[in-house]
């Protein structure tokens, strides 16, 4: 019986910060008080680069301004997690309909000594043609991923000498 109205009290001082904090400012101020989180209003993900795409072309990320990117790091031998992606982001495309006009899928490659920018381009066309694929020197690829913190790492195929996989961050 004791343990019942312990729980009971606890429960409702609970509910009474919680709805204090909901309505009132100050009760807000004293239990945080730097005022909740702050945000920078700048995205900390994503930067500058210069990189190929598809048709051969140079291009940088100010090619893509007044669109919004949608950008997804794999690569073409991915097996499964990289064309599940892709086929959920052309799906969303979809859904988007005409808005979709203002978003730009973006795939870079975390290969690019195989994945060429015409490997890219029948690659990325196997999923929705607004699709831009975009390869580089590993230096270049090396940027764009610690710019966009994605972590990629190849690993060698122990039952095939020569051939390798890719573990990377799937953002």
């Amino acid at each position: 019986m004791k343990m019942k109205l312990i729980l009971a009290v606890v429960a409702g001082l609970a509910a009474g910060a919680i709805a204090a904090v909901s309505i009132i400012p100050q009760a807000r101020e004293a239990i945080l008080p730097s005022g909740g989180p702050r945000t920078s209003g700048k995205a900390l993900i994503g930067g500058p680069f210069s990189l190929v795409d598809q048709n051969g072309t140079r291009v940088t990320e100010k090619d893509f301004r007044d669109r919004y990117m949608l950008v997804f790091f794999g690569f073409t031998s991915c097996p499964d997690i990289c064309p599940a992606g892709l086929q959920l982001v052309a799906g969303a495309l979809d859904k988007l309909g005409e808005k979709a006009d203002r978003v730009v899928p973006v795939f870079i490659t975390v290969d690019p000594e195989r994945d060429t920018p015409a490997k890219l381009g029948e690659y990325v066309r196997n999923f929705d043609s607004r699709f831009v694929g975009l390869t580089g020197t590993p230096e270049e690829i090396a940027k764009a991923a610690k710019g966009y913190r994605v972590y990629y790492k190849k690993v060698p195929n122990a039952d095939l000498p020569g051939d390798y996989s890719i573990d990377h961050t799937s953002i």
